[in-house]
């Protein structure tokens, strides 16, 4: 096998790898419609071209297939640089940047036809390659230093170095082995380019999904004040207005003798008060031990069920919000023991721990049917733990039963405070 064959081989080899990159490159942007993954795809693809045109005019020798060479290595070097300009500062596109690549086509060609000097155009190539590359590596490098990306630090190491490697063309060629080391070389830069872009890229996508985490979160928990702000002015205002006029027209019944429209009122009048005080319980006023004790005798008087509670004499401070959460979570555990459990008894605890507080619902029901699957109270109690930092665990008790158990960092508590 002669020296030419090895050469168009390795050169097809690279061809080959090379646009294989181009399509990875151009599938992302049909999935993500990102610019800097179709600038990317474009600037494999060229370079791919780049390949074959030094492979055609090894075959034939004739000057257009290298000043086609020349015009893609321009046009190739510019698409990298672009494209990491596009991910790394938002750069867009705008048709005045075209002239740099107007200017690499016109220096291709004066080079090549005007000049006809292959050292002229060899060294031009060498320098732009060379330049341009570097140039790219520092563009990764200043995305690199703001964003600590290790994706962006592959990728400074990798175009530095083969912004250097470029460089070495004049000095290996003649020895008759610069195309074979070179494939060698450029495969692996083309493999550890590709590798740190899909660095950089999940990377930027984790810390999207990060921030739209941590938005969700902020949100969620502006919803849940939102919603106790307007259940505590409705329970106001059924207390206050309703309240005051049922009360007032109980009296007047009583006072002209109607005993019997006088005991409706009076059980409307119950029934807007035990609504007032699902809204809004009063004895969170009075801290959160006192509640959630009012809840559960509440739970055991209406239910019938036997209720256990367990907690200390007192708990670490426990911020507005967090209290609210608790009592709200406990509030739907209970509720789902009504509806769903069939149980004799419930086993409430309180258990504080050096930084979170722990709550703790066991009742000897029917438990949950194979695996537990949420549903719209239980996504609700996960909702309202975890906007505080907290986390609520859900399981079936062997033999029987269910078990409901939230935590509540004491210091996300504090920071959500008021």
């Amino acid at each position: 096998m002669n020296r030419q064959t090895v050469e168009l081989s390795a050169l097809a080899f690279e061809t080959v790898f090379t646009l294989l990159q181009a399509l990875v490159y151009y599938a992302l942007w049909l999935r993500q419609r990102r610019p800097y993954f179709a600038t990317w795809a474009i600037a494999w693809a060229l370079y791919a071209l780049r390949l074959q045109c030094i492979a055609a005019y090894i075959v034939t020798r004739h000057e257009p297939w290298l000043f086609a060479h020349q015009a893609a290595t321009g046009l190739t070097t510019l698409s990298l640089l672009l494209a990491a300009l596009q991910f790394s500062r938002g750069l867009t596109w705008r048709w005045r940047y075209a002239w740099l690549g107007v200017a690499s086509l016109a220096w291709a060609a004066i080079a090549i036809f005007a000049i006809r000097s292959m050292v002229v155009a060899g060294i031009t190539a060498v320098v732009l390659l060379s330049g341009v590359t570097l140039w790219t590596g520092w563009v990764f490098w200043q995305h690199r230093v703001r964003t600590h990306s290790r994706g962006a630090s592959l990728l400074t190491v990798t175009f530095t170095l083969w912004g250097l490697h470029h460089l070495d063309y004049p000095l290996l060629r003649p020895l008759g082995s610069g195309v074979l080391y070179g494939v060698f070389a450029d495969v692996l830069f083309i493999a550890l380019a590709a590798i740190g872009t899909m660095f950089l890229v999940l990377g930027e996508g984790r810390q999207a999904l990060e921030t739209r985490t941590t938005q969700l979160e902020q949100l969620t928990r502006l919803l849940l004040r939102s919603q106790e702000d307007e259940r505590r002015r409705i329970a106001r205002e059924l207390h206050d207005e309703a309240g005051q006029v049922l009360t007032a027209v109980k009296i007047e019944l009583d006072l002209d003798g109607r005993r019997e429209a006088s005991e409706m009122v009076g059980r409307a009048l119950a029934q807007v008060r035990d609504l007032s005080n699902l809204l809004r319980p009063a004895e969170l006023d009075l801290g959160l031990l006192p509640a959630l004790r009012a809840l559960t005798e509440d739970f055991a008087r209406r239910t019938r069920i036997e209720m256990r509670f367990e907690c200390p004499d007192s708990t670490p401070p426990v911020s507005p919000d967090a209290q609210v959460a608790i009592y709200r979570v406990l509030q739907e555990a209970l509720t789902n023991v009504a509806r769903h459990a069939r149980a004799r008894s419930v086993r409430v605890r309180i258990e504080p721990e050096p930084r979170a507080i722990r709550l703790a619902v066991e009742d000897d029901g029917v438990g949950f049917p194979g695996p537990v699957v949420p549903h719209l109270g239980l996504l609700g109690m996960s909702e309202r733990a975890s906007a505080l930092g907290g986390t609520l665990r859900v399981a079936n008790v062997e033999g029987a039963g269910a078990r409901i158990e939230a935590c509540f960092p004491v210091e996300a508590q504090a920071e959500s405070a008021p």
